[in-house]
């Protein structure tokens, strides 16, 4: 759990640059990838990610710069970088100039539930790794060089001239 805005900050600003890394991979001709005709596609899970941010905040009263939750999935995969990027960082700065460590422990309605602000953001950062593990697979079947988060990716570990480690 987050206890304090400066453990926020510690924890948000690496799943950032995660998330940015990841983003960064995607190629607007790979954005109508799904892995079923019903299924999300890259374009719109990269979307999600970024419009949870604003959706998911101004529920605690927050007004995070970026597209607002119904806007359409942008056209190209440097708009969705953007549009990350501009979203990301707003809600960082929003949360240092708006709220306290007390703050924390205000507790918000959430879809039909009573969230502590901590709660909200632990629950936006699992979110946001979630879905990122979703677009990674899709970027896989897409046939783009997928990126390590936590660790060397498979395309990575050849990048070091070392063996892919057996599963």
């Amino acid at each position: 759990m987050i206890h304090t805005i400066s453990e926020f900050e510690h924890i948000w600003a690496p799943e950032i640059e995660a998330t940015q890394k990841v983003i960064k991979h995607i190629t607007t001709a790979s954005l109508p990838q799904a892995v079923t005709p019903e299924g999300r596609t890259l374009g719109r899970l990269a979307w999600h990610v970024v419009t949870t941010i604003s959706e998911m905040m101004s529920r605690t009263g927050l007004v995070v710069a970026g597209p607002h939750h119904d806007a359409p999935v942008a056209a190209t995969a440097k708009e969705i970088s953007v549009a990350y990027n501009e979203a990301a960082l707003s809600l960082l700065d929003q949360i240092k100039r708006m709220w306290t460590d007390d703050t924390l422990k205000v507790e918000d309605e959430m879809y039909g539930e009573k969230w502590t602000r901590s709660a909200t953001l632990q629950a936006l950062i699992f979110h946001q790794i979630h879905h990122r593990a979703q677009m990674t697979v899709l970027m896989r079947q897409a046939g783009l060089a997928v990126p390590g988060v936590y660790g060397p990716s498979r395309d990575e570990w050849a990048a070091f001239g070392m063996p892919t480690p057996a599963v």
